[in-house]
């Protein structure tokens, strides 16, 4: 009886975790999250998927731009120049400036229904973050200069 008084006793004492299991334990969740936070990186994630909108964004431009051109015998959008210059918003009722007003594409919603801009929407108050310019030869490069991770996105046809 004396022996089972004392495995009863043993038990009773264990009965709880240790502070030490309990920190050790919380400290592997940590490493663990850490290294789960670091593989995922969601600030590259987030980048990344805005630099798939620029893509996209000066796809949409280029083939707006030469579905005018080809509606209108080869001529491109009156405004472009030879030099890069930023898009204006287009909207008809904005007063363009120094920006390329294009809004032949964006009327009546024929070619496109409004001007893309881009994701993080630091432009100019009237422009979209997104340069056309002309070569002699009458070939469009449309560009994003805001690209982040030190993609460079353009587009040229």
């Amino acid at each position: 009886m004396k022996m089972f008084n004392l495995f009863q006793n043993k038990f009773k004492q264990q009965k709880g975790f240790t502070l030490l299991e309990v920190l050790l334990v919380i400290a592997m969740i940590a490493i663990l999250a850490a290294i789960v936070i670091i593989a995922i990186n969601p600030a590259k994630q987030l980048a990344e998927s805005r630099n798939a909108q620029r893509r996209s964004d000066v796809n949409t431009i280029l083939n707006a731009t030469y579905q005018y051109a080809i509606d209108n015998g080869g001529a491109l959008p009156a405004f472009i120049t030879g030099a890069a210059t930023e898009i204006c918003k287009s909207n008809g009722i904005i007063v363009c400036g120094a920006t390329v007003d294009l809004n032949v594409l964006t009327a009546a919603e024929k070619y496109i229904v409004s001007m893309p801009s881009d994701p993080n929407g630091v432009c100019s108050a009237v422009g979209v973050c997104y340069t056309i310019m002309k070569s002699a030869n009458n070939r469009v490069t449309v560009a994003a200069p805001n690209a982040e991770l030190g993609a460079a996105i353009s587009v040229t046809r």
